[in-house]
Formats: C-alpha cells, sequence, structure tokens
C-alpha cells in the first residue's frame, strides 16, 4: 500500500458487499477472509463516511450500523434508516428472539426452525381473540413476510410454512430490548379486551440498512 493507494485493493469486494447488505461467512468463505484480514481498513474507510462496521466472528455475519458522533462532532446524515414497527411485528420479533435464547440456554440445535402454525400458537395470546383461523393465520403469515424482509427470518425451500429464525436477530434484539418489550406485552395483556392490534408496542424500532432485506443473498430459495 502507498500513498497514491491508501487502501488495499483487495477491499473492494468487502466494501461493496457491505454496502448492500449483511455478509454471511457461509454464503461467501472467500469474500469472508478478504473482509477479516482487511477489517482496519474497512474500518478506517467506512468512518468518515458516519458508518461502523460491526463483525461477529462467532456466528459469521457482518453489517454497517450508524456510528455515533464523537464529543464536539456534528452528527451526519443518516445512511443506516430506522424502520418503525407494528405492534404484532414487534411481538413476533420479541417471541422468535426469545425461542432462539431458550433454545441456545438448552446447547440444542444453533438452527431454530418453527412452522407458522407454531409461530400463531406463540402469538396468539398476545393478541385479540378471532372467530376466524384462516384469517388470524393470513395476518400472521403478513407479518412474517415483513419480518422476513427484514432480513430476521427466511421460509425453507420446499417448506414455505417452515421458517428458519436467522441468528443475526440476536445481534439487533438485545436484552434490554426484550426487557422494556416484556413490560409492555403485560400490560397489553392487561387490556386485551380492547380488540385492537395497535398496542402498547407500537412504537418500537430497530435500526437497518437501507437495502430491503438484510439477508443479502442468502435467500430462502
Amino acid at each position: 500500500m502507498d500513498a497514491t493507494q491508501p487502501y488495499p485493493p483487495d477491499i473492494s469486494r468487502p466494501l461493496v458487499a457491505l454496502l448492500k447488505g449483511v455478509v454471511f461467512k457461509e454464503n461467501d468463505p472467500a469474500l469472508w477472509h478478504l473482509l477479516e484480514e482487511g477489517q482496519m481498513a474497512i474500518r478506517d474507510y467506512f468512518r468518515v463516511m458516519g458508518l461502523e462496521l460491526m463483525l461477529d466472528t462467532a456466528e459469521g455475519y457482518a453489517w454497517l450500523t450508524t456510528r455515533e458522533p464523537e464529543e464536539g462532532e456534528d452528527p451526519l446524515p443518516r445512511l443506516v434508516g430506522r424502520r418503525q414497527l407494528s405492534y404484532p411485528v414487534s411481538l413476533i420479533i420479541a417471541l422468535l428472539r426469545k425461542k432462539m435464547a431458550e433454545q441456545d440456554a438448552a446447547g440444542e440445535d444453533p438452527r431454530l426452525i418453527l412452522s407458522v402454525e407454531e409461530i400463531t400458537e406463540m402469538v396468539r395470546v398476545f393478541l385479540p381473540a378471532s372467530g376466524n383461523e384462516a384469517r388470524m393465520m393470513d395476518r400472521i403469515n403478513t407479518h412474517l413476510n415483513k419480518i422476513a424482509n427484514l432480513g430476521f427470518i427466511r421460509r425453507l425451500k420446499g417448506e414455505k410454512d417452515k421458517i428458519e429464525v436467522i441468528r443475526i436477530l440476536k445481534a439487533f434484539v438485545d436484552a434490554q430490548w426484550l426487557s422494556e418489550l416484556d413490560d409492555r406485552l403485560k400490560e397489553y395483556q392487561d387490556r386485551q379486551e380492547d380488540d385492537s392490534e395497535t398496542g402498547p408496542a407500537g412504537d418500537s424500532d430497530i435500526e437497518t440498512d437501507t437495502g430491503s432485506n438484510r439477508t443479502g443473498n442468502k435467500g430462502d430459495g
């Protein structure tokens, strides 16, 4: 690396991949190697753009998030936006994150795969009673599609009623987020007779990239 080329040339691929979304080790081991080897230069590159590289080597994924301004520094415009989540979407994300934590604690298979019916049963107690089961399933599927667009789940190839929870969900739903949502859920359960899906968790948000799908080329097939 010389004065005319401040960054190593082999970081171009990981730079472009990160700008497009999340990079997964299992999808492209060669790209992941370039990312790990050049991470210092990559961090420096994105830092001037107001972005920070988040790299989880244990889980095997990396993404970009907005860098917090330093003392005396004016905040830069956001390149990574925040998406407002409806109550049902927030609820399902929280319950899936809890299920993942329980499975990890039990030392079970790191892949969390659930049927749409199982997810519906998890959610049912927190939503107003409905006499129309088909309509309830349709609503759950609509919410799951929104969560898939965020990149937190995917439908299994050939088994569209089966959902795999992507482990990157751990990075975006931390213990504090879950704890705060739990408090709101308790309040909501006490007022469930209001027969409304616009519950107290409707103001939850999650920082996401500007793309439509965080999982990049992971795909559901």
